[in-house]
């Protein structure tokens, strides 16, 4: 004969105890297959290169414990910041004309007096499909002043056009393809917030008589705010990570992209052209903390003006 302690739990509640626990252990197995690609594809390179920032190769002695070094080398890298006044400055110009061509393109389509907006819809969305790699090369070929589109424009009026890889044009070359390539990204966005708005706001409005610019104003920016702080803080991103425009057209001209247009190409110099792998590493790590400084500070404004 079993004789049950005080403190033991009864047999009924035991058996609610294990159904419980299962459920538990059940939830982590549907979750394990993403963390398992989530630790080997994001947290595992991201240490690695935190491990490796931390390290110097020295002709004598190897690879050895430099501590912060790299980044205290980093910090007053001319080079580095040369590449991220670029890139700032990029974003400041190029990111606001992306985004309003990009709200005003969805406006458009979404006033419903657009004939064939679906036509509109996906001949803008169809650049994004296109790889950037393949959009780059094909602007590059156009950008060509002795042997693309610039080049014959200039032959047919006997004139010499602007280079568009010139020093000084460069820059707003760049920023135009990656303009025509998320133009359509950034529309899809607005245009699926547009399309969540209650159709009793735009009933009230015409009982009204509000004019469309009020209707703009008053009932469609207002709710394309949080969609408009996503596609700004995934641009601020995009643009920090400028790379592929700047190491497609570096072979087109070497004089001016050179080795640090932006620091993911300096990081992609040091590392496959330099074979300095500790400081690509703490170059990587550094512009990671600046993007995600910049994009919280950003998320942060566009938080308390729509509050």
């Amino acid at each position: 004969m079993t004789v049950l302690s005080a403190d033991s739990p009864p047999r009924s509640r035991k058996s609610e105890l294990r159904p419980r626990r299962r459920r538990k252990w059940t939830g982590w197995g549907f979750v394990s297959p993403f963390l398992l690609v989530f630790l080997f594809a994001m947290v595992a390179p991201v240490g690695y290169a935190i491990y490796l920032s931390l390290f110097q190769d020295k002709l004598i002695g190897g690879n050895r414990f430099a501590g912060l070094a790299n980044y205290t080398q980093a910090l007053t890298d001319s080079q580095f910041w040369t590449g991220f006044g670029r890139v700032s400055l990029f974003l400041v110009v190029q990111v606001p004309v992306m985004l309003i061509l990009a709200l005003a393109v969805a406006l458009a389509i979404d006033s419903a007096r657009l004939h064939w907006a679906p036509l509109y819809r996906i001949s803008i969305f169809l650049p994004y499909a296109v790889p950037a790699v393949v959009g780059a090369l094909m602007w590059g070929f156009i950008y060509g002043n002795q042997f693309g589109l610039v080049a014959e424009i200039g032959g047919w009026f006997h004139t010499t056009l602007p280079n568009p890889l010139d020093n000084t044009l460069m820059l707003p070359a760049i920023g135009n393809i990656v303009t025509w390539e998320y133009i359509g990204y950034n529309m899809l966005i607005f245009y699926s917030a547009l399309r969540v708005i209650p159709g009793e706001l735009y009933e009230a409005a015409e009982l009204d008589n509000a004019s469309q610019w009020r209707i703009i104003w008053h009932i469609k920016l207002p709710a394309l705010r949080p969609a408009i702080m996503v596609a700004t803080v995934f641009s601020i991103i995009g643009s920090f990570q400028l790379f592929t425009e700047p190491s497609v057209l570096y072979f087109l001209n070497k004089d001016v992209i050179g080795s640090a247009y932006t620091p993911n190409w300096y990081a992609y110099s040091l590392s496959f052209n330099g074979q300095e792998y500790n400081y690509s590493a703490t170059i990587a790590i550094l512009m990671g903390l600046l993007t995600v400084i910049v994009a919280y500070v950003v998320q942060r404004i566009g938080q308390r003006k729509g509050a």
